[in-house]
């Protein structure tokens, strides 16, 4: 918990340095942090893949769930996995930016990120409501958000993962 509150407390006063208003989205960014400390939650297993590393291994695992001759169907995986590369991408490129940007292309993870966001934010829309994760928003303003992720970064835990709360979290 001490973790969450660190995050959430770097998020809003990054948010607020910013001028980005938006809570929900920064509530949802902090719970993203907290989640992504755990290398099992960057890197989850796949239906098909014992551990989706990259985009196009959780393309290629949204594709085996809904191949029907196979195994692994199941078409309902697909949202898990697109609200996946959509928190994958907004961390990497957040958190990151410079590793994507020597390994991958930018604009890639963000296109994917944004799609990946959208398909979400569909798939709940009617069910949830107003109380639907901002998932829209996530989308729309994906490149703001990921900016405030790396701004987060570099103001509030510019040690990096010697930043004593990331070092508990990783113990």
């Amino acid at each position: 918990m001490e973790l969450r509150n660190f995050f959430e407390r770097a998020i809003r006063a990054s948010f607020r340095d910013l001028a980005l208003q938006d809570e929900p989205a920064a509530t949802y960014l902090a719970d993203l942090l907290t989640r992504f400390v755990r290398t099992e939650n960057v890197y989850p297993r796949g239906v098909a893949l014992p551990r989706l590393e990259t985009v196009v291994d959780m393309l290629l695992d949204i594709q085996a769930a809904w191949r029907e001759d196979s195994p692994y169907f199941r078409p309902e995986h697909e949202v898990t996995v697109r609200r996946h590369i959509g928190d994958y991408t907004m961390f990497m490129i957040g958190v990151f930016r410079e590793r994507v940007e020597r390994m991958a292309s930018t604009g890639y993870y963000i296109s994917q990120g944004k799609h990946a966001y959208r398909f979400v934010s569909e798939h709940v829309r009617v069910g949830a409501g107003a109380a639907a994760p901002p998932y829209r928003r996530l989308a729309e303003r994906f490149e703001s958000y990921a900016g405030a992720l790396d701004y987060a970064r570099r103001v509030h835990f510019p040690e990096g993962p010697c930043h004593p709360f990331l070092r508990l979290a990783l113990e």
